[in-house]
Formats: C-alpha cells, structure tokens, sequence
C-alpha cells in the first residue's frame, strides 16, 4: 500500500502545478486534471487508512486495487514528466508554478495544434475512466478499511562473560558465539557490545562474512579494520591467502585485541579463519562469532524505554508489557520492534491501545518460535509508520546484504525517486529528506524488515533473490551478476542501482530505459556512457569510481537532474552544457576537473565538492557567489593571487546558508591569507575545516569566536604559534564536538618545544570548557589533561596531546586524568622525552582512570 502512497504523493503536486501554471488550457484538459486530482485525492486518504492494516488481513481485491492505483499514478506521472520534458526550455525552476507560467508564454502557440497537448488530454481521459472504476472498487471494499531495551542489558550480560575475573587482561583468547537465526539481533548485540569496550583493547575489527565467503577479501577485511592507516592500499595489490594470513599473525603478535567475525554460513571457512589467523597464546584477547537460541528476558529496561517520560509504569499497566514481552519470546529484535512501537514519538499509549496489541500478537513467540510469527511481531511498528516513510524503509532493499549505506548517498536517492517532496518551494528537500532518515532510527526502523508489492527486483547469482519477471521491473538492483536479462518488462524502470565492478552494459541495454529516474553505477567497469543524454527523466546520475572519461554535450538536456556523482572518474573538462542543470542540487567533482564558465547559473545547488581553484581561476571563483542556496562546501586551493583570495572571500561572504566549508590548500609551506579578520562568516556554519599539510594561518582568526559561530561543532585547523588563550577560547564554544588544532611551529616548523603550563584548575570560569566536545586532538601542543579543571569536557572520549621531558621532571607534576570521565582514548606525542620514562608515567595516570583508556604513543 506504502508503494501506491509513494506513487500518488508526487503526482499530486505535478497535476496542481499544471493546472495553476497553464491556466489558458483548453476546457477539456482542465476538467480533466481536476478530475483526476479529486479521485487521486480520494485514493491517497484512503490508502493512508489501508496502509496501516497488515496485508494478511487485507482481502484480496484490496490489494488489487492499490496495485492498480499505483499503476495509475506511475503512468499517468511519466504523461505529465514526459511533456514537461518536451516542452521545457532549461530555464531556472523557480518553482513549479513559475516554471509552466514561463514555458507556456513560449509555446502559446503549441497548445493549439501541438501533438503534446493532444497525447495529455487522451491521457488524462482514460485516467479519470480508470479513476473512476477504481474508485467503485474502493468502495466495494470501503469497510475492510480499517485501523486495526533489552538490547542494553543482553550487551551488558556479554560484555561481563567477555571481561569477567578480576585480571581478565591477561587470561588466554576467548571466544564467544551468538547463535540464532536471521533477524534475531545478533548482529546488533555484537556490534554493541563492541562498541562498548573496544577502547580497552590494543586493536579491534568487525567484519562480515555473509553466505557467499570471499577468504581474501575476509582476510582483507579484518587487516583493514585492524589498522586503516598501514592497511590503506591493501584492496589495490592481489594477495595469496597465506599470506594474508601470515599477515595478520604478524600484527596480532603480541596485541590484545578485540575481533568480531558476523554471520558466519561456512563452518570450513571459519576452521580456516580461527585455526591459522587467531593464537590462544593471545593475553586479554576476544573473539566474538555470530551465526545462524538464546531467550534472555528483560521488563526493566523495556519499561524504561516505553515510559521514559514519566515516573514509570502507571499501575493499570503493570502487567500487560510483561504479558507483551513473554509472547515475544525473549527475541531481542522483537522486543526492541514493540518497545519502538509502544514509545513512538513520546506518546504514551493508553490502556485499550496496549491490550489491543497484545491481543494481535496472538501466540507470538512462546510456543514456536518460527520466522513467521517473528516477522508478524515485527510488522507492527512498520504498519506504524507514517506513509512518508515506509517507501524509503522499503528502498534500503537495493542494496545488497551487509553493505555499507552512505546517509547523504540514500537521502539524495530518496529525493530522486520521489519519496522526498513539498509543495512548497522554499523547503530544503535534503533536509526533509534527512529528518525522515533520524525519525526511521529513533524508531529502530533503519534496518530493513523485508520486501513488499514488487518494490525490488534483485539480480542475484547466488539464487537468494531471483527476478520476479511476472510483473514491471520498476526498480532493479543487479548484486554481482554478469547474467543477462530479459528486458521486456522493463519499459517504465524507474531505477536502476549496480553492485559489481563488471561491465554492466554486457547485463542491459540501458539506453533502452526511456523512464529511468535514478542511475547508480558507482564502482562499475564501464567507459562510455554516451546514452545517459537520452534519458530525460533522469534524476540520479552515480559515476562514482568507474572509468567514465567524457560526459556526453547532451547531459544538459536533462533539467530534472537532482545529483550528479563524478568522482573517481577520468573525466578531466565538465561540458558547457552543465550549466543548463538548473534544478542540479548536488555536485560532486574532483578538484582536476575543469569546470565550465557560469557555473553561478546553477542556483539550485546545495552541495559542492571539490572545487579545485587557482590564481588563473578568478572566473569561476567569483561565480562560487552566486551559489546562494549552498550548504557544503569543498575546494582545493593551489597558488591563489591576492586577487583570487579577495574574490573567494566575498563569494563565501554570499553563502548565508552554508553549514560546511571545507578548503584544502595545495601550495607547500605558506601562510593562509584567505578570509581576513572583518569576514564576517555565516551564522549557520557548523564544520570548518582547512586540509592542508603544510599550510597555515598565523594566529586563529578573530572570527572565529563563540559569538559569530555558534552553531559550529567541527574545527580542523593549524596555526603559526597556538597560546593557551587561543585553547580557552575554543573552549568556550558551546557547540564543539570535535577540535583538531596544530601547532605548526612546532610539528613542521622545527622551533624548539616548550609548554607553557597554565593554572586552569582555579577560577570557576573554567568550569564549562568544552561542554561539548568528545574529541579534542592538540597536535604539538602541551594540553595535558590534569590541566582541564573538574567539570571541564565532561564528554571527552579522545584526547590527542603533546608530552614532554619537562614534564616528567617538574616537582609534584600530577598527569591525572581522572577529571575526564568520559576519556576512552589517549594519544600521546611524546617530544624530547625519554620514551621508558615517558610511557611509565603516562601509564600510571591511565591505569588510575576508571575507563582505563586505551593509550598510543608517537615518539618525536
């Protein structure tokens, strides 16, 4: 039903644009999408009210009729789409309104004798006819309408088993399996227990085997997660398993580390994992498996969850959520699917509306504990969701098992197929966008329950999912197959997502998909994409990482285009033609592309990066001015003029809406003359980040303050000479969550080191330092953290700080961290020091701290 809501939704505002913007239609084809609009209003409310009833209580014609209705919607929206297309000029989408007004002053003369009109009103005659039995059907069957943390205490409970005894540290490897079948939560458990104490171990990776195990790449994997940094081009060279396995012996020697290997199908492949990679001889190391039963039960917790709000469980309700939580069987998905349910939005359900789930749960999970009755429980917080949601839950079913989802990447997804609209334009897309993706987490949502209505065909070799061919493909998602594929039901594809790295032009004729509204074919083995020009339906265009080297002059007739991925790619010069993108809101280049002259015409833009700027590029610098609608922000700078600099920064003083700015500055060992002490930046920036390896800024600009940047939460930044004041003023930011600052002198400049030891433990108008932060790395910098006064960075997880030999050798030197309580992680640059001397005192403080923080040390 969900699919059929998502389908009306965006029709209904094309259809009333139409008709407010071409307001010297003929009679007929006005009385006709007034027509249409009223029955597919009808439809929509009376969808929202079947959407919330489970499809097995549905009678048959029921389903029919929504089928129906989102056929309806389908086709009649690619009628509206494909005559807008026919009839548009690439002029600026001011709105949808505006937009028809100004394309019907152009083609007055069309409306009379144009094929166009004539395809829109025998479209729009046969709709309304099909309305209208639709809407007889819908009232035949008018009255079946109807509305009909445990987690934290099961990681705790594995946590102790991995921790327990009083020196478990130095006690052999253990290993720990979590045993049950799909949907229990396994993974959940782990990755949370995970989360919890790895920063007590040395090292830690978690890594997913899946049904179809890849030793290499598992083996790759685990080496990656270990150590990101040394393992960071261990994808790029082909290595012999034994090896790999030498490899990561070699790394664990003498390493306490923390593994978890999830969803393990082949026990021969785990043997081969266990048996050669992970030592027993391994002092306070764990090794945690997930495999496809264990009941733990929990009414403390769940009460708390569900009754947050209040004093606790009102007395009337004592004994239902525990009647509730025994037919869940102790299932720890299940249980975390009705705690979500039952505390959604903060609104406490009522005596009826509890006895009334726990009446519709029926046996539940207390007798047979079968997939079926575990996906009915599960169900009920779906039907709960709001129909604006429940498309973009069903969407995550694209993408393949275990794989990584990128938020901006789904949200931007959404938004080109449609699941993301307003009527009014002066909303943010993206931000509604994200708003329904944090409302799908706080509802435990996020991971997909299943599939429903056709809404995915999957392309599959391992069988697990096969193409259903007996109905439309609307949206195909190809997951490492090189098959062909009968295209005969894929006329009006919408969507169309590839996971593999083959050619996937071998698999379709995708030029041949006339409706195709997203096209994602990131990572693929594929070099001309010459066709994309045609599809003018096209919203989503993903060119991420494939071996693409020339858009085609024609990818400016796509106007509907939304995002546009081209990084990784070999494209070298943008054509001219991208600039007739007007509704483009999305952009993402590489810094060695050239990008073409007036780029400010591409006022829709809200996301940009990365921009590579030089002193021959004053155009395009000043043209980054117009760009009003930006929210981030990326460019690479390399040899600005004092010209180019001036420019930039009065192109960046337009940007009253920008949230991220992130400038990368190529030239070596040069001070960072942009945005002087008048700049006056934008109220709304919250990430600030200047990558640059060499360069820096001589002291911390003036603007940077708590009163002119009050929202900012990320600041990565170096300077000349860093003073304790400056750290007192960053300090005093109330939204800081994340600081990196060098001291260039020190790290790069080659000045001898000396720390100034500063008495901040006196003085109450220390006491709010960073209230915010949970990082903080002070690179060269002596910030040790006794000098952080009690109640100062109350949520510090990570410290980075500098440690000297006039440390250890002042009198009474206390290094106590114990005034962090929340610090999980301690790095330590160690300068002019000896490293013994150094380690032992820097030890001595952690193991002093309740958390006992993991501590790294880098010698200088």
């Amino acid at each position: 039903m969900e699919i059929a809501l998502g389908a009306i939704g965006p029709l209904l505002p094309k259809l009333g644009a139409l008709l407010v913007g071409y307001f010297t239609l003929e009679k007929r084809v006005r009385k006709g999408i007034g027509s249409l609009m009223t029955e597919l209003t009808l439809m929509h409310a009376a969808l929202r009210k079947v959407a919330k009833v489970p499809p097995e209580q549905l009678d048959e014609g029921i389903k029919i009729w929504a089928g129906k209705v989102k056929e309806l919607s389908y086709h009649m929206e690619d009628i509206v789409d494909a005559f807008m297309v026919r009839v548009e000029d690439g002029g600026e989408p001011v709105s949808p309104e505006n937009s028809v007004k100004k394309i019907l002053k152009k083609v007055k003369g069309l409306f009379k004798i144009g094929k166009d009109l004539h395809r829109l009103s025998d479209a729009l005659e046969e709709a309304v006819h099909q309305a209208k039995q639709l809407a007889e059907i819908r009232q035949r069957y008018e009255q079946e309408m109807q509305d009909t943390c445990v987690g934290a205490k099961i990681r705790d409970e594995l946590i102790n088993m991995l921790t327990e005894g009083d020196d478990w540290s130095k006690h052999p490897l253990k290993t720990i399996s979590i045993v049950g079948f799909g949907g229990l939560g396994k993974t959940t458990l782990a990755r949370a227990a995970y989360d919890k104490i790895k920063v007590q171990f040395d090292c830690g990776a978690f890594v997913s085997v899946s049904r179809n195990p890849n030793m290499e790449k598992i083996l790759k994997n685990i080496l990656f997660e270990l150590d990101k940094n040394m393992y960071a081009n261990i994808y790029n060279v082909e290595r012999e398993e034994t090896h790999l396995i030498d490899e990561l012996i070699e790394f664990l020697r003498d390493k306490r580390y923390l593994i978890i290997i999830d969803d393990i199908w082949d026990k021969e492949v785990w043997k081969l994992i266990k048996c050669t990679a992970f030592s027993k001889k391994s002092p306070g190391s764990r090794l945690i498996t997930t495999t496809r039963i264990v009941s733990v039960r929990s009414i403390t917790l769940f009460l708390k969850i569900v009754f947050s709000h209040e004093k606790g469980c009102p007395q009337e309700l004592v004994q239902v959520p525990k009647d509730i939580l025994k037919k869940c069987g102790g299932i720890p998905l299940a249980i975390i699917s009705m705690e979500s349910l039952l505390a959604n939005n903060h609104e406490i359900k009522t005596k009826d509306q509890w006895y009334a789930l726990h009446n519709s749960i029926g046996r539940g999970l207390m007798e047979d504990q079968s997939l079926v009755d575990m996906k009915n429980i599960l169900l009920f917080s779906y039907y709960d969701l709001p129909s604006h949601l429940k498309p973009c839950l069903l969407y995550l079913s694209i993408f393949p098992e275990d794989h990584k989802i990128m938020r901006a990447k789904l949200i931007w997804s959404w938004i080109s197929e449609g699941f993301v609209y307003s009527a009014r334009p002066e909303t943010s897309l993206y931000e509604l966008g994200n708003s329904y993706f944090n409302e799908l987490v706080n509802r435990s949502m996020i991971q997909l329950i299943g599939t429903d209505e056709n809404f995915i065909t999957i392309l599959d070799d391992t069988g697990r999912k096969m193409p259903n061919l007996k109905s439309k493909v609307t949206r195909l998602s190809i997951q490492d197959s090189k098959r062909g594929m009968d295209t005969t039901k894929m006329a009006h594809m919408r969507s169309l997502t590839v996971f593999t790295n083959s050619d996937v032009g071998e698999v379709l004729d995708i030029s041949s998909f006339q409706a195709l509204r997203m096209l994602d074919l990131e990572g693929c083995d594929v070099s001309d994409v010459g066709y994309v020009g045609n599809l003018l339906h096209l919203r989503y265009l993903g060119l991420k990482d494939s071996h693409v080297e020339h858009l085609p002059t024609e990818i400016g007739k796509l106007h509907f285009l939304l995002t546009m991925d081209l990084r990784g790619t070999k494209i070298k010069v943008l054509p001219s033609s991208v600039i007739q993108l007007r509704r483009l809101m999305c952009l993402y280049v590489d810094h060695n592309m050239k990008l073409p002259s007036c780029m400010g015409n591409l006022t829709s833009l809200e996301v940009l990066g990365q921009v590579g700027l030089s002193g021959t590029d004053l155009d395009v610098v000043k043209e980054l001015g117009h760009l009003t609608n930006l929210r981030v922000l990326r460019v690479l700078c390399n040899c600005l003029d004092e010209a180019s600099d001036k420019a930039l920064e009065e192109s960046l003083g337009n940007l009253h809406k920008l949230e991220g700015l992130e400038i990368e500055i190529f030239t070596e060992d040069e001070l960072i003359n942009l945005m002087s002490r008048d700049w006056v930046p934008p109220l709304t920036l919250r990430k600030l980040d200047f990558r640059s390896v060499y360069s820096r800024f001589r002291a911390l600009p003036s603007w940077i303050n708590p009163l002119s940047l009050p929202l900012l939460t990320h600041l990565h930044i170096k300077v000349d000479d860093v003073q304790w004041r400056v750290i007192q003023l960053l300090g005093t930011m109330p939204a800081l969550c994340v600081l990196e600052i060098w001291d260039y002198s020190k790290v790069c400049g080659g000045e001898e080191y000396t720390m100034e030891m500063p008495a901040l433990s006196s003085g109450e108008e220390y006491m709010g330092l960073f209230p915010c932060a949970t990082v903080c790395r002070f690179i060269g910098i002596g910030a040790v953290p006794s000098m952080f006064p009690r109640g100062a960075a109350p949520r510090l997880k990570h410290l980075m700080f500098a440690f000297s030999a006039e440390c250890i050798s002042r009198e009474n030197f206390d290094l106590g961290m114990r005034h962090l309580p929340s610090l999980q992680r301690v790095q330590v640059n160690i300068i002019d020091a000896e490293p013994n001397d150094a380690e032992a005192a820097l030890r001595a403080a952690v193991e002093h701290h309740p958390n006992h923080p993991i501590l790294t040390f880098d010698i200088y």
